[in-house]
């Protein structure tokens, strides 16, 4: 029961977290900082009454470890919603933020000496692949776009590397602070709750450096086509609702998560969030109608049968198979 609730809730609230997203950076492209800002605002204040007690409650870990988590988790965070002002279509952002589990394992064998089987390893030549196939095409898309002079298509091009660039490092320092929680957990112990509080509440100050930004944008969205809520009969700028849809299915997808970290093996759980990711993308591509070339196609499948092989789902599928055979043969 806890195990489908959990998936129900990952599905659910990460899919309407993209749509939402989409509808939000449809009119506005530059609204990353105030969304991050609303999410990190709405998680904090759960976990300040939750989880700290309204502050009361001492933590596991020491404050000091989770300043230098939060540090890390804060730049990811605005930098991967900040990327999306270069020109970066949802598609690939998605795409490009699938390769986590690769770049977590490279950092794993360069910080922590890991070593890993064949399988993975071909895993990471996959998930690569697939990524630099989707990026070179979005390349193509950006200059097929621009065809004015050939300043500004090179600006516009100029402008969309800038991009790259930042979900490329955005991408490292998340799996370097994976490393480094993943760590934390072994000294510690697991506090999922208690990490989920601080990594949201600690980097609040730090919105400060983009309050102008975040003030242009709320004037900007108190300024959209007003809609009338049904049941409080009031009428609301359609931007304030769908920050709002944002923002709590936000949370749902990250309790859906934590709850089924809980509840299953964190094979299950990259899974569930795997065809989670892939589901979103299909349905971004449709709904939205996103370019999306045959090549795009390509490299997406690419990136998540690699994505399979480093979870080794194919071994426990066949692992499941056999297990009713083995049942068989003994009862004989």
């Amino acid at each position: 029961m806890g195990t489908a609730f959990a998936i129900a809730l990952v599905f659910l609230g990460c899919c309407s977290n993209v749509v939402s997203l989409e509808l939000l950076v449809r009119d506005f492209p530059g609204c990353g900082n105030i969304v991050t800002f609303a999410q990190f605002l709405f998680i904090a204040l759960e976990g300040f009454v939750f989880e700290s007690n309204f502050g009361r409650k001492k933590p596991a870990i020491p404050i000091g470890n989770y300043v230098i988590m939060v540090t890390m988790f804060f730049t990811v965070s605005v930098i991967n919603n900040y990327a999306l002002n270069f020109n970066i279509a949802m598609p690939l952002h998605m795409i490009f933020r699938s390769g986590s589990l690769i770049a977590n394992m490279i950092l794993g064998i360069i910080i922590l000496k890991k070593r890993y089987s064949a399988s993975k390893y071909l895993s990471i030549a996959l998930v690569s692949a697939g990524i630099f196939i989707c990026t070179i095409m979005s390349a193509k898309q950006v200059n097929v776009d621009n065809k004015g002079s050939e300043d500004q298509g090179f600006y516009v091009f100029l402008h969309w590397l800038i991009g790259i660039a930042m979900l490329t490092f955005a991408l490292l320092m998340s799996a370097r602070m994976g490393i480094f929680q993943e760590m934390l957990y072994k000294q510690y112990g697991k506090h999922p709750k208690e990490a989920l509080f601080y990594n949201h509440c600690l980097p609040l100050p730090g919105f400060l450096l983009l309050c102008t930004d975040i003030y242009n944008h709320s004037v900007l969205f108190s300024q959209s086509t007003p809609v009338k809520v049904p049941v409080v009969d009031v009428m609301v700028p359609i931007m304030w609702i769908y920050l709002l849809i944002n923002v709590v299915t936000q949370y749902v997808c990250i309790r859906g998560v934590f709850i089924l970290t809980t509840e299953c093996t964190s094979l299950t759980v990259t899974l569930v969030v795997t065809l989670r990711k892939f589901l979103s993308l299909i349905f971004s591509i449709i709904y939205f109608q996103n370019p999306f070339t045959a090549w795009h196609w390509v490299g997406t499948a690419v990136v998540f049968v690699g994505t399979l092989l480093y979870t080794e789902v194919w071994s426990s599928v066949r692992a499941a198979l056999r297990q009713p055979d083995a049942k068989e043969k003994k009862g004989e």
